[in-house]
């Protein structure tokens, strides 16, 4: 078993101006299926339309926002859940002061970065 407070994970760059991740669990810490990562996105910040070949389970846990599959826009805040399926498109937009969020998806080789493998 692991422990840990988020804080005490470093906060990294995500390419997207604005916008941080945190990995509190991978693989880096023996986990087998699944990741957790903790964005951070500040006013105003994005992440562009994108989709991949795994599913995504998102929980707000703080702020709102804007997420949109690129055809519907739904507006989001603290204690909003979703599930975004396999290869549907998906964009975040921070509305509030920020958007910040728990994403869980599989632990695949393509899905996480080299860094936090064992």
């Amino acid at each position: 078993m692991f422990v840990g407070h988020y804080t005490e994970v470093p906060e990294k760059d995500t390419g997207f101006e604005g916008v941080t991740i945190r990995w509190l669990v991978s693989p880096k810490l023996g986990a087998k299926n699944y990741a957790m990562r903790y964005f951070v996105l500040k006013k105003g910040a994005e992440i562009p339309l994108h989709d991949h070949d795994w599913e995504h389970e998102i929980f707000i846990v703080k702020g709102e926002g804007i997420i949109t599959n690129g055809k519907e826009e739904f507006h989001v805040r603290e204690g909003d859940f979703l599930y975004v399926p396999p290869n549907e498109p998906h964009g975040y937009k921070a509305t509030g002061e920020t958007l910040e969020f728990l994403c869980i998806i599989p632990a695949k080789k393509e899905a996480i970065p080299e860094d936090e493998w064992a």
